[in-house]
This record gives structure tokens, C-alpha cells and sequence, in this order.
């Protein structure tokens, strides 16, 4: 393996982590909230959220230290298209949770899943490893997008 510096990858993970975390406490008790919804077929238990989503943030962590490690040119750039989705990403349970916006809250989550979109063809530019360490956030907000838009439909 490479010689690498490790210390990026604590900082972004740490930050990232942070983040989704802060995002979490600002959105109040998203756990009761989501209890107390009428839920579609499919829709997980509360307890999976908080699992998928630091794995989730760890992955995005990795791919975003890829692109960072890299020396070649756009890559901070790419890293822009992360720090942007990540925003939008962290707005979402405000949204969703806290001000019970289900409709405005789902094209938000299309938003987000364009930036993320666009992000990963930024980092397929730089890393092909780094994008597709990208595609397990994809698929989940693909289904979070269906869940979104059924807890709209349910919840009105």
C-alpha cells in the first residue's frame, strides 16, 4: 500500500461525522417523530437509521480522503461538490423531522441526490475507487426518496 497520510481521513470522518450529528440535534427527536408516523411497506425500523447512516458517512468520509490524497488538478473542485452535498445532506432531517415539511423535504432529497450525482462523476474524474465508494449513499437515498415521498403520501 501506499505511504499515505492518515491524518486527513480522521479529520474529514471526524468532521463529517460531526456534522450529521449536529444535523440530528437540530432536527429534535427524530426517533419519537419517526414513531409516530404512519409507515410504508418497507420502511425499516428506527434503530437502522442512525447504523446506515455512519456507515454511510464513513464511506463518503473514505472516498472524500481519496479525492483529497490525490495530486492531480479539480480535486479541490470535487471536494466543493462534497462539502455542497453534505450541507444539503445535513438540512434534511431539519426538514424532514424538526418542520415536518414532507413534500418540500422530499424535492430536497432529489436535490441532494443530484448533487451527489454529479459529485461522483467529479470524483470518477480523479478516482474511479473514490467514486464508487459513493454508490452505497446513492442506492440509499434512492430508497430514503421512496420512504420520503410515502411518509408524505401517508402523513398529509
Amino acid at each position: 500500500m501506499k505511504n499515505r497520510n492518515w491524518k486527513p481521513l480522521l479529520l474529514i470522518a471526524g468532521a463529517t461525522l460531526l456534522a450529521g450529528a449536529f444535523s440530528t440535534f437540530l432536527s429534535g427527536d427524530s426517533m419519537e417523530s419517526y414513531r409516530l408516523l404512519r409507515k410504508p411497506l418497507l420502511a425499516p425500523r428506527a434503530i437502522v437509521f442512525p447504523i446506515v447512516w455512519t456507515l454511510l458517512y464513513l464511506l463518503m468520509s473514505i472516498s472524500a480522503w481519496l479525492i483529497y490524497e490525490t495530486r492531480q488538478r479539480g480535486k479541490h473542485n470535487a471536494l466543493k461538490f462534497y462539502v455542497g452535498q453534505l450541507a444539503v445532506n445535513l438540512l434534511w432531517p431539519l426538514l424532514f423531522f424538526g418542520m415536518k415539511l414532507y413534500l418540500f423535504s422530499f424535492f430536497w432529497l432529489l436535490f441532494l441526490l443530484l448533487l451527489v450525482i454529479l459529485m461522483i462523476f467529479r470524483f470518477y474524474q480523479l478516482s474511479a475507487a473514490a467514486a464508487l465508494l459513493q454508490i452505497p449513499y446513492v442506492l440509499w437515498l434512492i430508497f430514503a426518496g421512496y420512504l420520503n415521498f410515502s411518509f408524505y403520501l401517508l402523513n398529509r
